[in-house]
């Protein structure tokens, strides 16, 4: 299995920005850490050796990606309007930077969004954000609504970061070609999320599956499980 670590300076973020990438060829997958995670934990908590076949095969190339959240939504040290303003330049590095990576290195037109936990969160926002860039969406454990990290602040920034709010009045016709999988357990503390997210999508006509694992908890083994089978449904 092909890895290769690439860092470069980000004119959106003024910093440098890391990511890995894994594999040779393939639909082109973005994949997203948890809550402050880094560009090494996919790798570090064993997603990246759950889905290795189809890295080996060329059927995927996964682009690990850093996060921000420490300057963004988990930084209490700054206003909030400022947390989501740095959430912002973030997207923007995500849409001009890594995305525009991704489909040059693979040849792909649309790249695949995913991740776990708040980067269930992330990967949902990217995707609702920009449904005519992304194909297909695989959140497990994911979280859609960000007040909760802005002390009660709310602007039109929010707004369109926050996807139970935004998806509602959204009516891009590429969101009803996107496949989407909201993945979630019987013991998941969001639960509730996905399933509020998944009446939503119902209410749109927007196809998609609610997955909704018994046994299992909000941690790395259920997800492990999903992501390979999620995967093993593209063409």
């Amino acid at each position: 299995m092909e890895e290769a670590y690439k860092k470069w300076y980000s004119h959106n973020l003024n910093a440098d920005f890391e990511l890995l990438a894994f594999g040779h060829s393939g639909y082109p997958v973005l994949l997203f850490p948890t809550s402050m995670g880094r560009y090494f934990e996919n790798k570090d908590f064993g997603m990246i050796d759950s889905i290795r076949w189809f890295i080996d095969e060329g059927k995927i190339k996964v682009y690990c990606a850093d996060s921000i959240d420490r300057m963004s939504w988990y930084n209490k040290d700054i206003h909030p309007a400022d947390r989501v303003k740095n959430h912002i330049w973030y997207d923007k590095l995500l849409l001009e930077e890594v995305s525009a990576l991704m489909r040059q290195e693979t040849g792909h037109a649309k790249i695949i969004a995913a991740g776990c936990s708040f980067g269930g969160y992330h990967a949902a926002n990217f995707a609702f954000r920009h449904p005519w860039l992304v194909s297909h969406l695989f959140s497990m454990s994911g979280a859609f609504d960000i007040k909760g990290q802005l002390d009660g602040f709310y602007n039109d920034d929010v707004y369109f970061n926050n996807p139970v709010d935004f998806v509602p009045n959204d009516n891009n016709p590429e969101l009803w070609h996107m496949k989407i999988i909201l993945g979630t357990t019987d013991r998941d503390m969001c639960r509730a999320d996905n399933e509020r997210m998944s009446q939503t999508l119902h209410n749109k006509g927007i196809h998609h599956w609610l997955d909704i694992r018994q046994n299992a908890d909000h941690d790395w083994p259920i997800w492990r499980q999903m992501l390979p089978e999620y995967l093993s449904q593209l063409p």
